[in-house]
C-alpha cells in the first residue's frame, strides 16, 4: 500500500523557530513613529505588546530563536501535524503534479493560528499581564487566542469583523466557550469604534477597524496587551514550525517541493510553511522553488497594492509599517474568506515580493470555492473558505504543469477546516455568491490617503 500521510513523533517538534530577517538579503525596513517618522525599536513596541515579542520582531540577528519548553509542551496536544500525499486530488485532475499538504486543520482550534497564541500568552503570562486583547476576522484568530489565554489564565476580550460574526456566529460561540468576551467591530465601546459608526452606520466591519479598537483596549487598560494572529514578524515567527516539521516529513517522503503555496491574508500561514523552504533559496542548495501567495481578488494587496510606509490599522494607532498596501482604510467586499480581507502584506512579505523571491495571484471567490468543494469530495476534508484559495492557486499550477508535461512536486498549506464555515459552503452550492473585483480608481483613491 502506498504512504499518503508522513507524520512526525512529538519528540520532533521543532526546538527553535526559524527566523527568516537573520537571512534576507535585503532586510526589512524599519517600523516609523507616525508622529516624528522616526524609527521604532523594541522598547517603542513594547507598550502595545509584550517585550519579549517586541525584541522578536525587530531581531535581524539570530536565524534561531529557542522555543520555550513549556510552549512545546503545549504544541504537543496538537502537534506534530500530518503532512499528506493528495493522491486523490491528482487522480481527480488527470495531472502529472505531485500534491501534498500539510494539514494545519488537525487541532481542536481547527486553524494554525494557535501556532502563535499559545507563546504570546505564553510570555503575556510571564512578564505579569492579567488581560490580552486582540481582533479576528473569520474568527480562527479570536478562538485561537481564547483557548490560549485560558491556558495560561488570561482574560481575553475580542473585537470580531461585523459581517464575518453575522457569517459565522459559531465561532463567537467558540471564543466565549473559552472565556473570551466578544463585541462585533466596529461597536460603541471604543472611541475608533464610535467614529467608525458615526460616519457610516451601516459600515460592516473590516481588519483594520478592529485592530483600532483592540490596540485602542490594550493602551487604556493596566496590565492588559495587544496579540496579533498575523501581518507582524514575531506571528510568522512562531509559524515556523508548520515549514519545519514539512522539511522533514518532505524527506520521509523523498522528494523536495518545486512550488510552495498557501493561502495569504496578512502572511501568517504563508510565512509559516515558506520561510523555512526559503532559507535554502538564499543558501543556493534550491535556488528554483516557486513560492506562491493566493489571496482573494477582492482583496489584492500583494498584485495590485503599493509599496508604502502604511498604518495597519484604520484609525492610525499602529506604527507606520512598509508594506504592500490598498491603504488603511480600504474597505473589502464582503467576501466569505473573512481571514483575508486585510489591506496591507506583512512587513517580511513585502520585502520579498519587492526582491523578487516570491509571487501573488489572485483567485475569484467562486473558483476559490468550486477548489474547495473538489478538495473536499476526493480527500475528503472541508477546507476553510481562506485555504481554499491555496488549493485554487495548486490546481492552477497543477493544470499547468500536466499541459506542459512536467511533473512537479507542489506543497501547499491547508490552514485550516471549514467545518464551522458552513453557511458559507451552503450559499455557495445554493448559487448565492458571486466575484468581487476592486477598480483601479478605488485603489488609486484610497492609495490617497496613504501618510506620505
Amino acid at each position: 500500500m502506498r504512504q499518503k500521510k508522513f507524520i512526525l513523533q512529538e519528540q520532533e517538534i521543532p526546538t527553535h523557530w526559524y527566523n527568516i530577517q537573520a537571512d534576507m538579503p535585503t532586510k526589512p525596513l524599519p517600523p516609523l513613529n507616525p508622529a516624528t517618522r522616526k524609527p521604532l525599536n523594541a522598547d517603542d513596541l513594547s507598550h502595545i505588546f509584550n517585550k519579549e515579542c517586541a525584541k522578536q520582531e525587530m531581531d535581524m540577528e539570530h536565524t534561531w530563536i529557542e522555543i520555550p519548553e513549556e510552549v512545546r509542551e503545549k504544541y504537543s496536544y496538537y502537534r506534530t501535524t500530518p503532512l499528506v500525499r493528495a493522491y486523490a486530488l491528482e487522480n481527480a485532475l488527470g495531472t502529472t503534479a505531485h500534491i501534498y499538504f500539510k494539514n494545519e486543520s488537525t487541532n481542536p482550534l481547527g486553524s494554525h493560528k494557535i501556532n502563535s497564541a499559545i507563546p504570546q500568552c505564553y510570555y503575556c503570562k510571564q512578564e505579569g499581564d492579567t488581560n490580552v486583547t486582540t481582533e479576528t476576522g473569520a474568527g480562527q484568530w479570536g478562538m485561537a487566542l481564547s483557548y490560549a489565554a485560558k491556558l495560561y489564565g488570561l482574560e481575553a476580550a475580542v473585537y470580531q469583523v461585523k459581517i464575518t460574526m453575522q457569517q459565522k456566529p459559531y465561532r463567537s460561540t467558540v471564543m466565549r466557550t473559552f472565556g473570551a468576551t466578544v463585541e462585533g467591530s466596529p461597536s460603541m465601546s471604543t472611541r475608533a469604534g464610535k467614529n467608525v459608526i458615526t460616519r457610516d452606520p451601516n459600515y460592516p466591519g473590516s481588519l483594520g477597524t478592529a485592530i483600532s479598537e483592540a490596540i485602542e483596549l490594550a493602551t487604556t487598560t493596566p496590565g492588559c496587551k495587544y496579540a496579533l494572529g498575523s501581518v507582524l514578524n514575531h506571528v510568522a515567527l512562531h509559524q515556523t514550525v508548520i515549514g519545519l516539521e514539512a522539511e522533514k516529513q518532505m524527506k520521509l517522503a523523498g522528494e523536495y517541493p518545486d512550488k510552495v503555496i498557501a493561502c495569504f491574508g496578512g502572511g501568517s500561514n504563508f510565512g509559516g510553511i515558506a520561510f523555512p523552504f526559503m532559507r535554502h533559496l538564499f543558501d543556493g542548495s534550491h535556488k528554483d522553488t516557486e513560492f506562491i501567495a493566493a489571496e482573494p481578488e477582492s482583496c489584492p494587496k500583494l498584485t495590485r497594492g503599493k509599496f508604502e510606509y502604511d498604518f495597519g490599522d484604520e484609525a492610525g494607532y499602529t506604527p507606520l509599517l512598509p508594506m504592500y498596501t490598498l491603504g488603511h482604510d480600504f474597505k473589502p467586499a464582503n467576501i466569505h474568506a473573512g481571514g483575508l480581507r486585510y489591506h496591507g502584506a506583512g512587513v517580511i512579505i513585502s520585502q520579498l515580493i519587492k526582491d523578487g523571491f516570491m509571487k501573488g495571484v489572485d483567485i475569484p471567490q467562486l473558483e476559490s470555492f468550486e477548489a474547495g468543494l473538489l478538495f473536499a469530495q476526493t480527500e475528503g476534508i472541508i477546507p476553510a473558505p481562506e485555504s481554499c484559495h491555496a488549493i485554487a492557486a495548486t490546481i492552477r499550477e497543477a493544470n499547468k504543469a500536466t499541459k506542459a508535461g512536467q511533473s512537479p512536486v507542489i506543497l501547499f498549506c491547508l490552514s485550516g477546516h471549514g467545518l464551522i464555515d458552513m453557511p458559507s459552503y451552503e450559499s455557495f452550492i445554493n448559487g448565492d455568491l458571486r466575484n468581487y473585483s476592486v477598480s483601479n480608481s478605488e485603489i488609486e483613491e484610497n492609495l490617497k490617503k496613504v501618510p506620505r
